[in-house]
């Protein structure tokens, strides 16, 4: 059986408007529902796992996540991309993310990301630079991202309202065509409105912002930069602004706030509880929200 490559199914999902959409994976147990979820759903769908959720969750490391993907992998239906390494994290701190990157590529991850929109323009294309040629030489696919897709930062968020009309960190088109051109990167986080989910232990379980999505921007990054485009921070998004987005050229949608919260509500109680309720999640998400089921015929026919 002759399975294509992340970067042929991004780019396959580009060309079709189909999602591909990224479960981020806080905590080990939650990766087999995942998994489970895609399958049973027939949709196609990367398991993600940033950097944050090691070091600020419990998903253990590089290594611990590789191993468990290949224990409850099914490549018809999932592969496994390393999400978020940033450059300079959510607390300002400087991280040896080339060490990071090096490592999930010599481990096996199919596709990689490094984060370098907390820098100036020139700082984010040479540190994109510098990961796409590690990756390219490996064999591996490279997200990148430009603008800020605000929500993990310490520290209150502005109104959101405030962000969304002064367009506040959105991505800008012409800068979008000289990173592309020039940083190597394969895939292009974009900001347009959406944010992340809060992670510090007292705001992780409140309800998400619904945020909307600017689709005028969209369009104007889409034909500047030219590859496929990556929405984050898709938890909570209204339908209508999801599926208008993958018309428009978000061909990967991440999500992490969705799963999560029903999975830590039940997993002092019960493990197994938590774990059908991320099953559910996703389900819920692949059927009610992405239009998804199915997906894995049209963009990795087996």
């Amino acid at each position: 059986m002759t399975l294509r490559t992340t970067q042929e199914i991004m780019h396959a999902a580009c060309s079709t408007a189909t999602v591909v959409p990224a479960f981020n994976i806080p905590y080990l147990p939650m990766m087999a529902p995942v998994v489970e979820a895609l399958r049973d759903a027939g949709a196609f769908g990367l398991i993600a796992v940033a950097r944050l959720e090691w070091e600020k969750f419990e998903s253990g490391s590089p290594r611990a996540i590789y191993e468990e993907y290949q224990r409850v992998k099914d490549e018809r239906y999932t592969r496994l991309h390393m999400d978020h390494v940033p450059v300079i994290d959510e607390d300002n701190l400087r991280v040896d993310y080339e060490a990071i990157l090096t490592q999930a590529a010599q481990l096996g991850y199919e596709s990689v990301m490094v984060d370098g929109s907390r820098l100036p323009l020139d700082q984010n294309i040479a540190a994109t630079r510098r990961v796409a040629d590690m990756a390219h030489a490996a064999g591996v696919a490279l997200e990148a991202e430009l603008g800020a897709v605000l929500g993990h930062e310490a520290g209150p968020m502005p109104p959101y309202e405030e962000i969304f009309a002064s367009g506040r960190g959105f991505t800008d088109p012409d800068e979008a065509r000289r990173f592309v051109e020039e940083s190597g990167a394969d895939w292009l986080s974009v900001a347009i409105g959406s944010v992340h989910g809060a992670i510090s232990a007292a705001k992780k379980r409140e309800k998400k912002i619904a945020a909307r999505l600017n689709i005028e921007q969209l369009d104007k990054i889409r034909q500047a930069a030219n590859v496929p485009l990556v929405l984050h921070g898709g938890s909570g998004i209204p339908k209508k602004y999801i599926l208008d987005a993958i018309k428009h050229g978000i061909a990967k949608v991440n999500i992490a706030t969705a799963i999560r919260q029903p999975y830590e509500v039940l997993r002092d109680e019960s493990i197994e509880e938590a774990k059908r309720a991320a099953y559910e999640a996703v389900r819920q998400i692949l059927r009610d929200e992405l239009d998804a089921e199915g997906s894995a015929q049209d963009i990795n026919p087996t």
